[in-house]
């Protein structure tokens, strides 16, 4: 019984990031994923939608969690491919024509580690620090104002607080961070929530994600609709997980911000390949 909840709750922290279960020593998961939002709708500073020119961003990244021990996991998240477009615009009435622009570059990296605070409990209790490492382009594009990162290093501090219902085939999470953004950026609180069903092979999960700005940096600092400073929303978002064999699958995932401030409002969608790294045994 004991092996069929740890491959449960197994399934569960390597399919969502989110869920507060350390990996076990010399185990990992690791997913290579593609994003893709497509938006001509914007959320003003005032919360209210606006109509923009077409921005679409494509990223393809890969995920890692490993083992360091039972309590300790780092983690890394890649985007190695970053796509950043504008789409072309024609004027009926001049007949004057913009022409769409496209940046092609890595984007912000973050590194991280999660501590198991409680494990081996129904009530599982972790913290998290993430450094997000300014790799990605600030400027780019015939206008110069494409991007595929935002050109600051930020530190989040993360708790999560995570509860499986075994026998049921269900669990639950919540989680609260500080996000320290440096180069005038405002800092950030994050806090969130998901709840799972999880089976054999098969996970359907619910989750929502908010954002909410401290209003604490330069009010000169640029926004472009993708990275922008001042960023607030509020994010459900639905995603299903299919183990093909013991240790690989695939992932879908959509999202949606249905209120938000400084941020494209449009959906995200993401599909992903994982790799489930067994340890061996003792």
């Amino acid at each position: 019984m004991r092996a069929l909840v740890v491959t449960s709750l197994f399934f569960m922290a390597g399919v969502t990031v989110a869920s507060g279960w350390p990996q076990p020593k010399r185990g990992g998961y690791f997913k290579l994923g593609q994003n893709a939002i497509i938006s001509d709708a914007f959320y003003s500073p005032s919360g209210d939608i606006t109509t923009i020119r077409t921005n679409s961003l494509f990223t393809t990244s890969l995920y890692g969690e490993y083992g360091l021990t039972d309590r300790l996991t780092a983690q890394v998240y890649v985007p190695f491919f970053v796509s950043s477009t504008l789409a072309e615009v024609r004027f009926r009435q001049s007949g004057r024509v913009e022409p769409s622009e496209r940046l092609d570059a890595v984007g912000d990296t973050d590194v991280g580690f999660k501590y198991g605070l409680v494990v081996n409990k129904p009530l599982v209790l972790t913290a998290s620090v993430v450094l997000g490492l300014p790799l990605g382009e600030t400027s780019g594009g015939a206008s110069g104002i494409l991007q595929t990162g935002d050109g600051e290093f930020n530190q989040l501090l993360r708790v999560d607080v995570s509860h499986s219902f075994y026998p049921r085939p269900f669990y639950a999470s919540a989680y609260m961070g500080i996000n320290n953004r440096t180069r005038g950026f405002s800092d950030e609180a994050r806090w969130g929530a998901e709840v799972g069903y999880t089976s054999s092979r098969f996970m359907a999960i619910v989750k929502v994600n908010v954002v909410e700005s401290f209003f604490n940096g330069n009010e000169n600092v640029a926004s472009n609709g993708v990275f922008s400073n001042n960023t607030e929303y509020v994010s459900p978002t639905l995603e299903w997980a299919y183990r093909v064999n013991e240790t690989m699958g695939i992932t879908l995932s959509a999202g949606y911000a249905f209120s938000g401030r400084n941020i494209l409002a449009s959906p995200n969608y993401g599909v992903g390949l994982f790799y489930k790294l067994v340890p061996p045994r003792k």
